[in-house]
């Protein structure tokens, strides 16, 4: 097995409290309201936090059908939030597991930080494609920048 990992920062002026919550602890009733062309809904088995499963559901006709991932951690009080890919078309055959460990700081500006570490965890020696890992990251990037223009333009959501 080989671990690949990879570390993104991106800054966002919308407080830490504000964009864990949309994003983050109420992502399953936001974001498809958002994107409804790229999520279709998110189910939650359990209370959203450590040990809960989320079902993605994908619209018709793209390329996965949905994909599950299981809540490690959930810190409202720290805003880090850990979860493991762990069922769907995105954990091609050589790919065991994919984790995820997001944490959102306080900028001096007032804004956030947030800081996601993504580690790929792949059987024998196969080696990640930097296409498929750049198109995965650019969908969340999509999604973030979904709730933070939501965010900006509804100042009294999530406060």
């Amino acid at each position: 097995m080989a671990v690949t990992t990879f570390t993104e920062e991106n800054t966002s002026p919308v407080s830490p409290k504000r964009i864990f919550k949309a994003s983050i602890v109420d992502s399953h009733n936001l974001i498809p309201k958002l994107m409804p062309q790229a999520i279709k809904s998110i189910e939650v088995q359990g209370d959203g936090g450590a040990g809960s499963i989320k079902t993605i559901n994908f619209p018709d006709g793209g390329n996965f059908k949905s994909i599950k991932y299981r809540v490690d951690e959930l810190n409202e009080e720290t805003y880090t939030y850990k979860y493991t890919l762990i069922e769907g078309a995105a954990l091609v055959d050589n790919l065991e597991k994919i984790t995820y460990d997001v944490k959102f700081e306080q900028s001096a500006d007032g804004g956030s930080i947030s800081k996601v570490t993504s580690t790929y965890y792949t059987v024998g020696d196969f080696k990640l494609k930097e296409d498929e890992i750049t198109a995965g990251k650019e969908k969340v990037m999509g999604m973030f920048k979904a709730v933070e223009a939501y965010l900006l333009q509804n100042p009294e959501a999530y406060a």
